[in-house]
């Protein structure tokens, strides 16, 4: 390379390190002069918030899974060929429904016989009665013994126990021709058949189906341990209201009643299991179904509040900008409480009405002149 293109070269690398510098600097100046401003004299748009006192609930925000409020495996209380299906696989069904049909041909022919030997013990009765009458009439004139009359009145005795026996025979047999038509026990959602027409059944062992009451519900949910005293404390002021939020729904939070807390803390979780109350008059829950729960634990009276994004931190602590009256902010190191929902609790460092600011925190320091923006 020749001296000239060196001495080029280096002329060129000068120039560029000289425009880097020029601009590295100028920034600084820049900066430099908008915190300068900030601090001394220009006025920073920002946004604030009043702190509020007031009453505070602080909630937990659980899962809790929907369980049926009654579910039960039906079964034949008979053996017999399963005749038919009265139902819709998942559709609803009302307390007396005829969910099944055993076939009742074999069970009324049982019923029709022991009807008859009713019949004829009714009538062995009335001859009995009618026996004992008139050896009665013929005992007081002397014409019979006395022991054939003890013998008349004996069959009369039997006659009425045979009746007493078979009559319970055949409220036997009306009742197991009853167990062949299958109901609904309660008002629910009955599953998919386990068994179809045409299945030989089995008495108290083949199950049919599954019907789940749906109104009401349960949702179970399990708390920490820790929080189970603010719970107690809560139940003891009155019901305790929860909210059940389902995925996908977009209708209002459901309400429900706090009803249960199990009696022992599970030992591998650290947790309790506890239960709500939930009408489900519009089928919104579904047994099996997972839900967001929100449950009250503490309430707090009179606390003074700010909103959380008023909240800064630093090494020495969390603090506020609190704006004056005259125009300029306070940087106010604070003492927090609990937060809930967007709203965060101050102990101690801020008065109720003092105007925080919540957006624009970045270009203050303390001492620093602001203004609400529009």
């Amino acid at each position: 390379m020749s001296r000239k293109k060196v001495v080029l070269l280096f002329v060129v690398l000068a120039v560029v390190a000289l425009a880097a510098y020029l601009l590295s600097h100028r920034g600084k100046q820049a900066s430099s002069a908008s915190r300068g401003a900030a601090a001394a004299g220009a006025s920073v748009p920002v946004q604030v918030s009043a702190a509020t006192r007031g009453d505070l609930d602080l909630v937990l925000t659980l899962v809790g899974r929907v369980e049926a409020w009654s579910t039960v495996t039906l079964r034949a209380r008979v053996s017999g060929q399963l005749q038919s299906l009265g139902f819709t696989p998942g559709a609803h069904v009302h307390k007396g429904d005829v969910l099944a049909q055993i076939d009742p041909r074999l069970l009324k022919a049982q019923l029709d016989q022991a009807r008859g030997v009713v019949a004829r013990d009714r009538a062995q009765l009335q001859k009995a009665r009618a026996d004992q009458q008139r050896y009665t009439d013929l005992l007081a004139k002397g014409f019979v013994s006395q022991a054939d009359f003890d013998t008349y009145k004996a069959n009369l005795a039997v006659a009425r126990a045979a009746l007493q026996s078979d009559l319970a025979t055949q409220e036997l047999a009306q009742t197991q021709l009853d167990y062949a038509r299958i109901v609904a026990p309660f008002d629910g959602v009955v599953g998919a058949p386990l068994v179809w027409p045409g299945a030989q059944v089995t008495s108290d062992a083949t199950d049919l189906f599954v019907l789940n009451q749906d109104d009401p519900v349960r949702v179970t949910f399990a708390i920490p341990q820790d929080s189970l005293p603010a719970v107690r404390t809560s139940l003891a002021r009155g019901a305790v209201t929860v909210q059940a939020t389902v995925a996908g729904d977009h209708g209002r939070p459901l309400r429900g009643t706090l009803e249960f807390i199990d009696n022992a803390v599970d030992a591998s979780t650290s947790t309790i299991t506890l239960k709500a109350h939930f009408d489900n008059a519009a089928r919104r829950l579904t047994p099996g179904q997972y839900v967001q729960v929100s449950l009250p634990t503490t309430h707090l009276a009179g606390v003074v509040t700010v909103p959380v994004p008023a909240l800064q931190s630093s090494s020495k602590g969390s603090f506020v900008f609190v704006l004056g009256a005259d125009g300029t902010v306070q940087q106010r190191y604070v003492e927090t409480g609990p937060a809930q929902g967007d709203r965060q609790v101050i102990d101690k460092g801020v008065a109720p009405g003092e105007q925080v600011v919540i957006e624009g925190q970045m270009l203050l320091a303390n001492g620093a002149r602001a203004h609400v923006a529009k």
